[in-house]
């Protein structure tokens, strides 16, 4: 049975650091245990030893049930607001301490959210492609969740970015009218699943075509190919696959080529290794952010991220999975937008802190390096904040000193100012509210 989830004493405010455990998630695509900063950070979080027989995935901090965090209620420590106790205590979650302390959000926030933390702050290790997904917007999320709550749990939009760690790779969006046509002409197993009606429409699309019309084409095209037939596909994969392989030894294949032959060999005869001709193949330097709006299609490759979201579970998908497919609702929901995803490469607020500013309410992300011998303030924000250490150690003072190091989650209540030194480096993530939202 949980422990009771104590609360603090609010008349005077609680203006401390509270630590925290986050959770973790064994998904397939996760990397081994051995080379998964996922599996390390979980580690050094939670104590618990890792299985190198799993991969690991996804490491969340948040208050989503599906991967809660824990207040860790430290033996002896009296200025986290809690009575004493023997050992330390894991079975309050930060969902529950927020409904006991709901200023710690700020009231702003309140307003608009509740007592519900508004982001989801994640970091993945992706070792082989996630599924090509996208996530419903607000209205679709309602309706998906009041028809299949058992697989749309959520009633939450799930707008997301994601902050490169390493060379992070990923397919968002789908590619321009100018690319999709050549796509067309150069990939004939397209033609033969689609028809070639279907392809001459978008050969004989241009420049001067309204954007409806072009995008009632690609519909079109991607519809008829994701709900192709399970033999339809594992054929036309095998002459694709045979026909790229007989060109890699006359010429270099192209990125996207090569994309294709490795998600062939992750999901054998899967639509997704055909659809990925469609989308913008996307490389991220570390350092660098892709931000996702509802209902456009994208799916990981291959790297590590920090990733932040709306507090939402949501996802629709149609290929490159083994989980739940929903050919008709993706097909149905998506925007259809062309063209390049913008990346974004921060704005400076010191000489150590990068922030991304993403244009969703929910979330903003900062990156920040201290070499040796530096410190850095957070100023107060009118909301809460959430930070994760990737590296080094260090202390983060608020109205008392913490020692912090690589693994260490905690949570900032709102109008809280904190100051982070270090004499070795530090390296560490800050999620709050995006800040736009505060001046509207």
């Amino acid at each position: 049975m949980e422990a009771e989830c104590l609360s603090t004493t609010m008349e005077e405010g609680f203006k401390g650091l509270l630590r925290l455990t986050g959770s973790v998630k064994n998904y397939d695509w996760g990397r081994p245990a051995k080379e998964s900063c996922v599996a390390r950070l979980y580690s050094l979080n939670s104590g618990v030893q890792i299985d190198e027989n799993q991969p690991y995935a996804e490491f969340w901090m948040g208050t989503h049930d599906s991967g809660p965090s824990y207040v860790v209620e430290e033996k002896g420590r009296t200025d986290n607001g809690y009575s004493n106790g023997g050992g330390i205590k894991e079975k309050c979650t930060l969902k529950d301490w927020i409904e006991k302390n709901p200023s710690v959000l700020g009231q702003t926030v309140l307003t608009k959210w509740g007592t519900q933390l508004p982001f989801l702050f994640k970091v993945l290790s992706v070792e082989k492609a996630l599924s090509i997904q996208a996530h419903p917007d607000k209205d679709l999320a309602i309706l998906l969740h009041k028809e299949q709550p058992l697989v749309y749990k959520d009633d939450n939009h799930k707008p997301e970015m994601a902050l490169a760690l390493t060379e992070f790779e990923a397919l968002c969006g789908f590619t321009s009218l100018e690319e999709l046509k050549v796509t067309v002409q150069t990939v004939p197993e397209i033609v033969e699943v689609v028809g070639n009606a279907l392809a001459k429409q978008v050969l004989d699309l241009n420049e001067d075509d309204t954007e409806e019309k072009v995008k009632l084409v690609l519909r079109k095209l991607f519809t008829e190919m994701m709900s192709s037939s399970k033999d339809v596909i594992t054929e036309v994969l095998a002459k694709l696959i045979s026909r790229l392989n007989i060109k890699n030894k006359a010429r270099q294949l192209t990125d996207k080529e090569q994309l294709v032959l490795r998600l062939d060999k992750q999901y054998p005869a899967d639509v997704g290794v055909l659809a990925a001709f469609l989308f913008n193949y996307v490389k991220l330097k570390p350092g660098e952010a892709l931000y996702l709006g509802a209902n456009e299609p994208h799916a990981y490759m291959y790297g590590e991220c920090i990733e932040c979201m709306a507090t939402s579970d949501n996802v629709v998908r149609a290929g490159l999975t083994p989980k739940h497919r929903d050919v008709s609702t993706l097909c149905s929901m998506l925007t259809y937008r062309q063209g390049n995803p913008e990346i974004l490469h921060g704005t400076t607020v010191n000489p150590y802190t990068v922030r991304y500013l993403p244009p969703f309410d929910e979330f903003e992300v900062d990156r920040c390096i201290l070499p040796p011998h530096s410190t850095v303030a957070f100023p107060s924000a009118p909301g809460s904040s959430m930070f994760v250490v990737m590296g080094g150690e260090g202390t983060m003072t608020t109205s008392a000193e913490e020692i912090v190091a690589e693994g260490d989650v905690l949570f900032a209540p709102a109008n809280t100012n904190i100051t982070i030194a270090t004499s070795s480096g530090l390296h560490l993530y800050r999620a709050g509210v995006n800040s736009r939202f505060f001046e509207e």
